[in-house]
């Protein structure tokens, strides 16, 4: 049963006062709490504002690749995660043009490859396990950032609320119209021109899918099925909309309708998947990410404010890496941070050279973060967009390629992506603070 996570902590003065926080991190999604749990992990606690009343579960599931699960482990909560989900055996891709599946990756051992662990995790599930393992008090609910204010070595905080917060580190982790990315000078996330449709599908009794990935590709079309445990599907279907499919946006009925048409050469259990979701229980919206030039030029980080998550690197979604990477981001992060906050200094600095020494501590932190994330993010973000371009292409040459020619290319992606190691917390911090 989920905790109250709601209480202000008991170190922190009175509202009316204002508040006074060391970190504070805007943002109680995949990057916000998997920051904040490493860093209560490493012995550093820390203020998650989250301005929705709830854990926000938009999205519904996500593939959690073996790099993921690397930073889920770091964290301690892989396991917790392991035994509520699937562990899928591989993943099938069929053309929607022609009928034939054009690539077959297994994920299991075999002679030629290592076992590789995939998994489609609820993010419900997900959130709920990384807060339950944090402080009671770690999130405030209802709690809005409205404005970024500099004051010497601390940034205030103003909420809608009212209230202001004052705090050495700022992290804003508060998703792809991230007011702090904005803060830092980051531009809006740019629109792909294509549009994504998720949901999961609810079954009483078994619902008889192999544990497998299974993607269709069709002509400006993709989709896929993917379970997540015995009982749970989860779907998703992008599509490149015309000018009078834009209005069906607004209509939830007819956009399913328009889902089912485009997808009436899929076996029958998939379209099954989608005809059994209510119409207000899938999610639509427009594909967006950051442009590698931004990410190449942009601030990651400034003095003691940094980005992660998707507020870093909003990606597409067709190498499955977007919730990925955001839990790599709070294993590095917390890593980088937590040498700022050494366990022998004191908590209250009240002389400002102390205080500039204990700024510039945070900036170095933030500054390696931001080194190594950097050209994670760009590399990862730069080749969903291509791949994505590619499996939803329109035009009757490219097709052909994907098809023929780089459907080998195509599924190697997903590996080389997930290969990445994002390292384990700090091995030099006693063992008590590595685990609660």
């Amino acid at each position: 049963m989920r905790r109250d996570v709601s209480e202000p902590l008991n170190y922190i003065v009175t509202m009316e006062r204002g508040l006074v926080q060391d970190i504070v991190i805007v943002g109680a999604g995949i990057a916000g709490l998997t920051t904040s749990l490493g860093l209560h992990r490493l012995g550093v606690p820390s203020l998650v504002l989250e301005s929705s009343d709830t854990l926000r579960v938009t999205g519904f599931a996500l593939s959690i690749w073996e790099n993921a699960w690397k930073a889920l482990d770091a964290v301690g909560v892989g396991d917790i995660l392991r035994d509520q989900h699937l562990q899928l055996k591989g993943i099938a891709t069929t053309s929607l043009v022609t009928g034939q599946q054009t690539a077959a990756m297994p994920l299991r051992a075999t002679p030629n490859l290592k076992d590789l662990e995939l998994r489609c995790v609820k993010r419900k599930s997900m959130l709920e396990v990384l807060v339950n393992e944090l402080p009671k008090g770690t999130v405030r609910y209802l709690s809005k950032v409205v404005a970024i204010e500099e004051s010497g070595f601390y940034k205030i905080l103003h909420l809608a609320d009212g209230t202001t917060i004052k705090t050495k580190v700022l992290i804003g982790c508060d998703g792809v119209n991230s007011l702090v990315a904005k803060w830092l000078g980051f531009k809006e996330a740019s629109f792909t021109g294509r549009h994504s449709i998720r949901g999961c599908a609810d079954f009483k009794t078994n619902h008889g899918f192999e544990h497998k990935s299974i993607r269709f590709f069709g002509k400006g079309i993709r989709a896929g099925a993917i379970p997540c445990d015995e009982k749970t599907v989860y779907w998703f279907f992008t599509w490149i909309p015309t000018g009078q499919e834009k209005d069906l946006e607004e209509n939830p009925a007819k956009l399913k309708q328009h889902m089912l048409k485009k997808l009436e050469n899929t076996p029958c259990h998939v379209r099954d998947c989608i005809e059994k979701t209510e119409e207000d229980g899938f999610l639509s919206s427009p594909l967006r990410y950051r442009h590698p030039w931004d990410l190449m030029m942009g601030n990651i980080s400034k003095g003691n404010v940094c980005i992660a998550g998707d507020a870093l690197h909003p990606m597409t979604p067709d190498l499955g890496q977007g919730g990925c990477c955001a839990l790599e981001d709070g294993v590095v992060l917390a890593r980088c941070l937590a040498k700022a906050f050494p366990k022998e200094a004191g908590r209250d600095m009240k002389e400002k050279d102390e205080e500039e020494v204990h700024y510039k501590r945070i900036e170095e932190s933030l500054k390696k973060y931001a080194r190594e994330r950097r050209w994670r993010s760009i590399d990862v973000t730069t080749t969903a967009y291509v791949v994505g371009s590619i499996q939803q292409a329109e035009s009757k040459f490219v097709i052909f390629l994907r098809e023929n020619i780089l459907a080998t290319f195509l599924a190697s992606q997903y590996l080389k992506k997930s290969g990445y190691d994002c390292g384990k917390l700090n091995s030099s911090y006693p063992r008590s603070y590595l685990v609660k």
